[in-house]
């Protein structure tokens, strides 16, 4: 098909939650913006597709705080663009032995942040939430009152619509297998599997699961990103109770910092039905997914039985599962860089989002545009998120405190 003939200002490659928030961000500034998507749009291969995610600002690590913090207003200020609600309102509750140094860490961002939050025992958390949730007695809980649920597929929707309403050109099924520099021109050249050939000023990479393998190919450059695939599950509220777990009563979004580190949300998406599940999967090739049926451990059946007091039916398993990928860094912590060398810091990328980056996507997407624009980004620090981390250590940031995601292996 050949070369387009048109410039764009920014291209960006990979339409899930993060570039389409980055597109946005681009276009409502007067960026002539070109969003690219290997697949459909609001496809169900990558991270950014199904019904809920929770939005919390309670870490152990205290720099996600003020990106969950911008991210609260930016998604508030999206919908209000758009006329429709991705972001449910809830209080968040997270709990675990009272030793856990994830939890105590969960603490200290909440003070050092001056959060408002409560620290409870066991009677106190019996009593807080009216009996629904039990903890065992040498363990702690923290409620905080920002939690909340984000529509996941209705948010990336979103972010397209407003990218589509300010100027953005939008392309799917478009895959991109090379991104070229004009060292002459300093332009750079997205070329794609069928033929076609974009140029634009600047380019931000934004692929997913597919991250590795794409930047590989372009730079040489090996990014430790694992994905994983990890299976998501909906358990029967049993009848007469549905309405206590349910969205807009007082029931929080939730973590549990036991072995696995379970989460999960109020009743929303499916009437009656709770999403709970463990964080964590089984690595895998985006390309070659084994695509289920998943694995349910026995512990979070017992985990389910014991916390919600009998009132959540686990005896027969979930009801309804969903699949999703996770893209795993050593350390958990994002990649949010320059590609360097031939590109110096015209070609940025945003990856390794580990299973908890969705929440954060509006910070994020402004990040990136204003490192693909200016060459740095208010607010942002970036030696935490930077790819030569894993040169001085491929472990990536070391942290005093557990891994939060398993590898189904090993966890269960």
């Amino acid at each position: 098909m050949g070369d387009s003939g048109e410039e764009f200002d920014v291209i960006v490659v990979g339409a899930g939650v993060m570039g389409s928030s980055t597109a946005y961000q681009l276009a409502k500034r007067g960026k002539k913006t070109l969003l690219l998507e290997q697949f459909d749009f609001l496809h169900h291969r990558g991270s950014s597709h199904g019904e809920s995610r929770t939005i919390r600002a309670t870490y152990p690590e205290d720099y996600y705080y003020g990106l969950v913090n911008e991210s609260y207003q930016i998604w508030e200020q999206a919908q209000s663009e758009i006329g429709f609600r991705v972001y449910f309102k809830a209080q968040h509750f997270d709990m675990g032995p009272a030793d856990s140094r994830s939890l105590i860490s969960v603490i200290a961002t909440c003070q050092k942040k001056a959060m408002p939050h409560q620290v409870l025992d066991r009677q106190q958390v019996a009593e807080r939430f009216s009996g629904r949730i039990d903890i065992p007695e040498d363990w702690i809980g923290v409620s905080c009152e920002r939690g909340g649920v984000i529509k996941p597929t209705k948010a990336v929707s979103m972010f397209q619509m407003l990218a589509f309403k300010n100027g953005a050109c939008l392309r799917d099924n478009i895959e991109v297998n090379s991104i070229t520099k004009d060292g002459a021109r300093g332009r750079v050249t997205v070329s794609t599997s069928n033929g076609e050939k974009f140029r634009g000023k600047k380019c931000v990479v934004t692929a997913g699961g597919w991250m590795r393998k794409l930047v590989k190919k372009v730079s040489g450059i090996e990014l430790p990103i694992q994905p994983l695939e990890t299976n998501v599950c909906y358990w029967r509220i049993k009848e007469g109770h549905e309405a206590k777990f349910a969205i807009g009563s007082d029931f929080p979004t939730f973590a549990s910092y036991g072995k696995p580190y379970i989460y999960g949300t109020p009743s929303l998406e499916y009437p009656g039905l709770m999403k709970i599940a463990v964080h964590g999967g089984y690595p895998c090739d985006p390309d070659k997914r084994p695509w289920g049926p998943g694995v349910v451990p026995t512990s979070l059946k017992q985990w389910i039985e014991e916390t919600f007091r009998g009132l959540v039916d686990s005896s027969n398993g979930p009801v309804s599962t969903q699949l999703c990928v996770y893209s795993m860094t050593p350390d958990e912590d994002f990649l949010i860089d320059f590609l360097g060398g031939e590109f110096g810091k015209d070609v940025v990328i945003g990856g390794g989002f580990s299973g908890h980056g969705f929440k954060m996507a509006p910070a994020i997407g402004r990040i990136l545009a204003d490192l693909v624009l200016t060459g740095e980004a208010k607010g942002f620090e970036p030696k935490r998120f930077r790819i030569a981390r894993f040169e001085e250590n491929p472990r990536g940031n070391i942290k005093d405190f557990e891994d939060q995601v398993g590898l189904f292996k090993s966890a269960l």
